[in-house]
């Protein structure tokens, strides 16, 4: 199945992906374990997994080539946005080598 995966520098991987679960969890299946620092979001046939590393969130997004656009996007716009104070940035590589998307908070801020 195509796959596409994304390594987020950060200082709390566990409590950015511990918040999109449980945001996403509202819409779709979710599961985070504490204990592993590990969970996953399921679109259908579709996934999502997390992975918190020492300094860095790790993703990986699985389906359809035609819906890995759609999984990064939804994926990545959320964490970035959960991210904004951190100014985390969000860079898919494919599998097929094919240029995935980048997400950062491009917004400008407030106060």
């Amino acid at each position: 199945m195509p796959r596409s995966e994304a390594r987020v520098t950060t200082d709390r991987p566990a409590r950015y992906a511990k918040q999109l679960a449980a945001h996403m969890g509202r819409k779709v299946e979710t599961d985070w374990s504490d204990e592993t620092g590990r969970g996953t979001l399921t679109f259908g046939a579709r996934t999502a997994t997390l992975e918190a590393a020492p300094d860095a969130l790790l993703l990986a997004v699985e389906g359809a080539a035609e819906n890995l656009p759609g999984l990064e996007d939804v994926v990545g716009r959320h964490l970035v946005r959960f991210g904004a104070r951190d100014e985390l940035v969000v860079e898919w590589h494919r599998d097929s080598g094919e240029a995935g998307l980048v997400h950062r908070n491009d917004e400008p801020a407030e106060g």
